[in-house]
């Protein structure tokens, strides 16, 4: 399958990289970004693939080197990351209620079923529905814009009044909008939706702020359809250990909503139809180290891999120094 990378050459410049997960990596010739290439394409009328080929290919890549050398850069960027919207659904992975139902009944007095499995069993019963139809819209939330967003490698930085800063191992797809407010889907790649899940543990209306996080996505954007079925590892190193070590699920056979549900009701908001904006939207999770009673710590290595992904997503947790917040009046 078609990858498509940025890589920074000696000079830090990026180079848009093609590979097929086997064999050469090599530079897409033309154009100097991942978003110029899909602009064209868009404008050409042609696939991502098509447009590669009509550009050409350049020089080959050693694409372990450039990973050892730090020089992985996200599989797309925006000239402007304020047009580049950062959001995504839960509670949308067969499995995925648990945790997060245990983590809110245990706020609650009452026997009564928490909002969190009631929003999943509705995606269970109507999360997939049939062809040119309409199913059940899933939980949404927001986790900002492209300056969230950071490359295998770079650290995860979880703000000073933080609780917590735990992985969520999980894919996540592309979008580019185009110059008539059509969602183009780009691709599939590795993500980590990094969120503050004590924050949601105190109160389920907290949750908004939990996910006002970074976030980090993988190198390699999957170009197609991503396979029905997705198996990964997350691992959480401290030091030489490995704290925190279980396998995660994706894929519409592990989901409750199919991706064109989801996609649907992202899209159906005219607000997120603006040419020219990126978007990239996580699919959520059902493993999570938190709730295996796992604490991060500063300092901690996030590890996720999943075939048919060649190149893991790797981030380590720094916690950002208090920065007092001053409003002034004008």
């Amino acid at each position: 399958m078609l990858r498509v990378l940025q890589v920074r050459n000696g000079a830090g410049q990026l180079q848009v990289v093609a590979w097929e997960g086997e064999g050469p990596a090599r530079v897409v010739t033309g154009v100097s970004s991942t978003y110029e290439l899909a602009m064209q394409a868009i404008a050409a009328g042609q696939t991502l693939s098509q447009r590669i080929d009509a550009v050409g290919l350049g020089e080959t890549i050693d694409l372990k080197r450039a990973a050892d050398e730090g020089r992985l850069a996200l599989p797309i960027t925006h000239p402007d990351p304020a047009h580049f919207v950062v959001a995504g659904t839960g509670l949308t992975h067969l499995g995925s209620a648990d945790g997060r139902d245990k983590m809110h009944k245990a706020a609650q007095s009452a026997e009564k079923p928490t909002d969190s499995m009631r929003m999943f069993l509705m995606g269970v019963e109507g999360g997939k529905p049939g062809p040119g139809q309409v199913g059940v819209q899933p939980e949404w939330f927001y986790k900002g814009n492209g300056s969230q967003l950071r490359a295998t490698g770079e650290e995860l930085v979880s703000p000073s009044f933080a609780l917590d800063g735990g992985e969520e191992p999980e894919l996540a797809a592309i979008y580019l909008i185009g110059p008539d407010g059509t969602p183009f889907r780009l691709g599939f790649c590795l993500a980590n939706e990094f969120s503050d899940h004590v924050t949601e543990k105190g109160n389920y209306l907290w949750l908004a702020h939990s996910k006002l996080r970074q976030a980090a996505l993988g190198p390699e954007l999957l170009v197609g359809d991503l396979p029905d079925h997705v198996e990964g590892t997350s691992r959480v190193r401290r030091g030489d250990r490995v704290i925190f070590e279980k396998p995660f699920l994706s894929g519409e056979a592990n989901m409750s909503h199919t991706i064109a549900n989801l996609e649907y009701h992202n899209f159906k908001y005219e607000l997120f139809r603006q040419p020219g904006d990126l978007h990239v939207h996580f699919f959520g999770t059902a493993t999570l180290s938190f709730s295996e009673g796992v604490k991060t710590e500063a300092g901690d290595i996030f590890e996720i891999s999943a075939a048919p992904f060649k190149l893991p997503l790797v981030n380590r947790l720094t916690v950002a120094a208090d920065k007092p917040v001053t409003v002034k009046k004008l």
